[in-house]
């Protein structure tokens, strides 16, 4: 799917990400730093992805684990610096939530410097947060 604010477009053509500016992006990204090109890739191939390009330079990104059932994850959202304050953010997650197949989800996100992009979207503090619970990655054991 595509959609178009020229000269801006968002698809989710996975095909058209370019997985090298990505992790560019996501090697310096506070949630990610260091990531390696690897699991980027990994991660592109197993979620529904949104490129937000310019012309033809990739300049933003967004991606969604889900199971188009009942839950939906946002994460990796960006926009690189010299694209900021022309709306592109709001009009990525925009076109995220509103993407047909995913509609009538649970949704979640982490952020610690975004809220005011996703307050917009209804999106509010954890109202019990004592029901959730997380497991980082398996550390290996020193024999």
């Amino acid at each position: 799917m595509e959609w178009s604010r020229a000269p801006y477009v968002i698809s989710t053509d996975t095909q058209r990400i370019d997985v090298d500016a990505v992790h560019a992006f996501l090697t310096t990204a506070y949630w990610s730093v260091g990531v390696a090109r690897d699991v980027v890739q990994r991660a592109i191939g197993h979620s529904l992805n949104f490129g937000l390009f310019h012309e033809e330079r990739q300049i933003g990104f967004a991606r969604v684990l889900t199971d188009y059932t009942k839950l939906a994850y946002l994460s990796d959202v960006y926009v690189l610096s010299e694209y900021r304050g022309q709306g592109l953010g709001r009009w990525l997650v925009q076109v995220v939530f509103g993407h047909p197949e995913l509609q009538d989800l649970h949704w979640m996100l982490c952020t610690s410097d975004a809220q005011g992009l996703y307050r917009p979207e209804g999106f509010t503090p954890l109202s019990r947060s004592e029901m959730y619970m997380e497991k980082g990655p398996r550390r290996p054991v020193n024999p």
